[in-house]
């Protein structure tokens, strides 16, 4: 079992102590072999990685870890075996030594169209709901924040992400297996909170929003990324039933709709920094993840609509500061 003692210690001093107390709970609820069949298998992966030290960490400008020629064959194909014991692997890229995790999303594509526009991370405390297996955590961290956690109450999402740290090391940048409803109330204690992908799927997007709100200080800044659909203040496409195959999409805001919700949920100083149809070269199939992607979900004839006819997904990133 992944142990978050050392994690816990860390934050019992410092303003995410109910966070800290908040840990074996989610660690119960998400992270029990009792209650995830895969996930025992997905621990001996993890734990049958060779040990290694990388020569070489880059975090900076993507997640590189290491050289080909630090690890020998055998335990080159040892590590590779153990990174396919999780695929599907969505969210990066990564270079692990010599295997090139070429995963469904380019998240680095979206990490460039969001760093310039947002606040510097030096020395910030950096919360990151809904991460995946955490590429952008690391990428966070390579920009100079001081601590990042990331959320997410997938089991295979948080052992992905052990998989990487194991050659990171011992660094500030943690995965907790919790949605942000296991968040306690009025945290009022992260620098930086973003939600990148998370909104389109809450059932109530105001009471999401305020639930970010609670996690940042006064003063705080908010990055979110979510789907939108062109239309005046106060529109928003509902799907009838499914989005691009998805069950669980329910609001599509226009722009100044989600203008709107974001200074009706307590924000103030609020930019788009960024508006992005999505395209088939950075949400596609691989090796890494083989499944449906994006191509398969669009209209064979038009692929500026989905299957169901809806317009197809454009994102925004907005930055928010908490007002009150």
């Amino acid at each position: 079992m992944i142990d978050y003692t050392h994690l816990i210690h860390a934050l019992q001093e410092t303003k995410l102590a109910p966070l800290a107390e908040a840990i074996p709970k989610a660690v119960t609820t998400n992270l029990h072999i009792d209650r995830n069949s895969d996930l025992a298998g997905w621990l001996e992966a993890l734990a049958a990685m060779p040990a290694a030290t990388p020569s070489h960490i880059n975090l900076r400008d993507s997640v590189t870890i290491g050289k080909s020629d630090d690890l020998t064959a055998p335990e080159q194909a040892a590590l590779h075996s153990s990174l396919q014991a999780l695929i599907p692997w969505r969210k990066g890229p990564f270079q692990i030594f010599d295997t090139f995790i070429d995963t469904e999303w380019r998240s680095d594509w979206k990490w460039d169209r969001v760093k310039d526009g947002i606040s510097a991370l030096n020395n910030r405390t950096v919360l990151d709901v809904g991460c995946g297996s955490g590429y952008h955590c690391w990428r966070m961290y390579g920009a100079g924040a001081a601590r990042v956690i990331g959320i997410d109450p997938s089991p295979r999402f948080v052992v992905q992400f052990h998989q990487i740290k194991k050659y990171i090391g011992d660094v500030p940048v943690d995965l907790l297996p919790m949605g942000i409803e296991a968040v306690p109330a009025n945290l009022n204690a992260f620098d930086t909170t973003f939600s990148m992908g998370v909104l389109y799927h809450r059932r109530s997007p105001i009471d999401h929003l305020r639930e970010l709100k609670d996690t940042l200080r006064a003063g705080g800044e908010l990055v979110l990324e979510t789907l939108i659909a062109d239309g005046p203040k106060g529109y928003s496409l509902m799907p009838e039933k499914r989005y691009a195959k998805m069950n669980n999409v329910w609001f599509l805001p226009s722009i100044p709709t989600l203008e709107l919700w974001l200074k009706r949920a307590g924000f103030k100083d609020i930019q788009c920094i960024d508006i992005n149809t999505t395209s088939l070269q950075e949400q596609r199939s691989t090796e890494w993840m083989e499944f449906l992607s994006l191509k398969d979900f669009l209209d064979t004839n038009d692929i500026s609509k989905t299957c169901e006819g809806y317009p197809a997904p454009k994102r925004v990133v907005m930055v928010a500061t908490k007002a009150h």
